[in-house]
């Protein structure tokens, strides 16, 4: 989370001018005394004055830096830190130094600053007495959404809880006698005019009487109090403005009136000085002034080496993200970090075909005949599929033009005419590369489509669909007809279709078994283990492989399986859901099914498996065969050899019929890009601006201008 801070830091700072010119943006948990002003910047503590200018860095761990907290008399900063690893509360000298450790505690799993209740051992502020640090950790809590105040010695020593069940921001009254605090500790999550259960409130706890009294009681969000002589300052989202923005009640006569009136963006994470406030709002640094209640920005700038924005050559053989094998076996494909390799089985050079840090290129798949390699990308500023020459001879170019959302993994059909895909609106469609044209599929009324599959002569698509009444179906399109075709009923869940190689069967997994085991401490039923692959005879007269056999006297030998390209697939729409068979198998968890001739090819992980089995089962034998671990893999468009990933490595090998084994595993080394950071950032930037707006629940983007809001 430091180093993506600081690359978003930098690429904010980054539009074509030295980054000296430019004033400083992202300047997070600031803290205020007197003149000066302390802030986190790409994970490290600045100092600044309060009038602006030039900051100065404090620290320069790896670790993330953050709520620093000037002492009351300004000579000291407790802060949270990560020097050691576990993130803790720290003391250091003003003017810099060296940080001392205060707390010591135990590591926790969701212990970062991206984290929705964000980090553990926050430093909150101090006691007026300038010898105890308060600060807010979860230490002794299971739940992440609980937490209890401490304070600390300057001194260190064991934390003392401060006598309240549970806290978040707090702050003593000026002789320490009492406690403004919020109960529910949420400053970290962005649900925007939140007025549920658990919108917090500010409350007052007399150390004397112990007596606790609420002082804000709206719906609202009542957030961060800071007391400062008779009154205390909060923030809230609880007028029209729909933004939080800071408020101040007065402990003598009981009223609440607004400070601020900030509309764009909301104020966060304010902080408590001698004679002012100083605030987030927008990435920038304001200052309240407490007698004259006026607000001033801070204009920041920093001189950085900009060490994170350094590239050069990198290996991302360890960045694999998708890959696929060369219809002949011969070389395979790689995507990673964003771009698109090719790598020989044995000999010859790896070659990056699109070598671009500022696209993501994804979801590759080599054509059948060898000639291109289709990928999703976003080069145009949306995502498109592009191809290219499988030698990396010519560019690569988009053919698919008006993308309107996110698409999902695309299918070669078997004569590398079309190209199949999905998308988050839950389409299936297909393209002619030939002429551009896309025809529609199917497009689903509930969910999204992901399992899709030409028929070996690109006639049929196979396709599962959720529906909006009944479980998951598997469906077939004919191509010729522009016509769907149900093949599973409503009863079962079914999913992942594939064609058998020989176009005889469609193959399938649906969810049948119903096996229940019970809980040893307590009567329930509990189902795993449901699926098995199942099959659908898809001409009439294609007979059962599993009927009773007998030897007759002159029966001609079987015909071998026809070679790949050479298949007419007959479909027989009428009956087709009485002629599902389950293949002899036990129950488990099937995926990933892949057919050449009349054996399929599948991935099994059930409960008893310690990890993932590749299957095979051969209708010819009738028999199941365990192939061995692997993590998954890829059949070669003429069905003779297989792509494995096994053991965080590849290897190119025949297609397996008995147990497998990687033999020379292919050599990654040459998987290398010219890393330019700062075109990554702003295509990380554009990409995760797209994907607010495709995958959030409501299209309408409740309203929202997207395109304003990416400005």
């Amino acid at each position: 989370m430091r180093t993506l801070v600081g690359l978003a830091a930098a690429l904010l700072l980054l539009a074509g001018r030295p980054p000296a010119a430019e004033e400083a943006r992202l300047l997070r948990f600031p803290t205020i005394h007197g003149d000066t002003i302390v802030f986190t910047y790409a994970g490290n503590l600045y100092t600044v004055p309060v009038a602006g200018g030039t900051a100065r860095r404090l620290t320069s761990h790896d670790g993330y830096e953050m709520f620093a907290r000037f002492s009351p008399d300004g000579k000291q900063i407790a802060f949270t830190g990560q020097y050691d690893g576990n993130t803790e509360v720290y003391l250091m000298p003003a003017e810099g130094g060296v940080p001392r450790r205060l707390t010591w505690t135990a590591t926790l799993k969701r212990d970062e600053v991206s984290d929705r209740m964000g980090p553990n051992n926050i430093v909150i502020g101090w006691k007026n007495d300038g010898k105890h640090v308060l600060f807010r950790s979860r230490m002794r809590s299971f739940n992440d959404f609980i937490g209890q105040l401490y304070l600390v010695g300057t001194d260190g020593g064991l934390p003392e809880q401060v006598e309240l069940p549970r806290g978040g921001f707090a702050s003593f009254s000026p002789d320490d006698t009492k406690l403004a605090y919020n109960r529910v500790f949420r400053e970290f999550r962005t649900w925007k005019r939140y007025r549920g259960g658990m919108a917090d409130d500010v409350w007052v706890y007399d150390f004397k009487t112990k007596k606790t009294e609420n002082i804000t009681s709206s719906a609202a969000q009542d957030i961060i109090p800071m007391w400062h002589e008779d009154q205390i300052y909060f923030l809230s989202d609880r007028d029209d403005l729909k933004r939080m923005n800071l408020y101040v009640y007065d402990t003598e006569d009981k009223t609440t009136k607004r400070l601020t009136d900030f509309k764009d963006f909301d104020v966060k994470f304010p902080s408590l000085g001698d004679r002012a406030i100083v605030f987030e709002n927008g990435g920038w640094l304001y200052v309240l002034d407490l007698a004259t209640q006026k607000v001033r920005k801070v204009k920041v700038f920093i001189n950085d080496d900009m060490n994170t924005g350094r590239g050069g050559l990198r290996d991302v053989s360890k960045n694999v993200t998708g890959y696929d094998v060369a219809p002949d076996g011969k070389r395979a494909l790689f995507c990673a970090r964003g771009e698109v390799f090719t790598v020989p089985a044995q000999h010859g050079p790896t070659r990056n075909l699109t070598s671009s840090s500022g696209i993501h290129e994804r979801n590759a798949k080599w054509s059948p005949d060898g000639k291109w390699i289709a990928f999703i990308s976003d080069a145009t500023g949306e995502d498109e599929i592009h191809l290219v020459p499988q030698d990396g001879g010519d560019a690569a170019k988009p053919i698919t033009e008006g993308a309107d959302t996110y698409k999902y993994d695309i299918v070669w059909s078997p004569d590398s005419k079309k190209i199949l895909w999905g998308d988050k609106k839950d389409r299936v469609q297909y393209i002619d590369v030939a002429t551009k044209q896309v025809t529609p599929v199917v497009q689903a009324k509930r969910g999204e489509i992901h399992d899709y599959a030409w028929s070996p002569d690109g006639k049929w698509v196979a396709y599962s669909r959720p529906e909006a009444d009944s479980m998951q179906k598997v469906w077939l399109y004919s191509v010729d007809q522009k016509k769907n075709y149900e093949v599973t009923d409503d009863w079962y869940q079914a999913a992942q279709p594939c064609f058998s190689g020989d176009g005889k069967y469609l193959f399938f997994v649906s969810q049948r078994d119903f096996n229940p085991t019970y809980g040893e401490t307590e009567f329930n039923h509990v189902y795993q283990d449901m699926a098995k692959v199942f099959f659908v005879t898809l001409a009439k007269e294609t007979r059962s492989p599993f009927e009773p056999k007998s030897d007759e006297v002159g029966e001609k030998p079987a015909a071998a399986p026809p070679a790949p390209g050479q298949v007419t697939v007959k479909v027989d729409t009428g009956g087709l859901k009485d002629r599902v068979l389950a293949l002899p198998i036990g129950p488990s968890n099937y995926g990933r099914l892949r057919s050449v001739g009349n054996a399929v090819w599948y991935l099994r992980h059930g409960s008893k498996d310690g990890a993932t089995q590749l299957q095979l089962f051969d209708l010819a034998t009738q028999k199941e065969t365990g192939l061995g671990a692997v993590n998954g893999y890829e059949i070669s468009a003429d069905g003779k050899k297989m792509l494995v990933s096994k053991d965080n490595q590849y290897g190119i090998i025949d297609l397996p019929r008995g147990p497998v084994g990687l033999g020379e595993p292919l050599k990654l080394a040459g998987l290398e890009v010219n890393l330019d950071r700062q075109a990554e950032w702003r295509q990380i930037f554009a990409e995760c601006w797209r994907q607010e707006r495709d995958f959030f629940y409501d299209p309408n983007l409740h309203g929202v201008d997207w395109k304003a809001v990416r400005k």
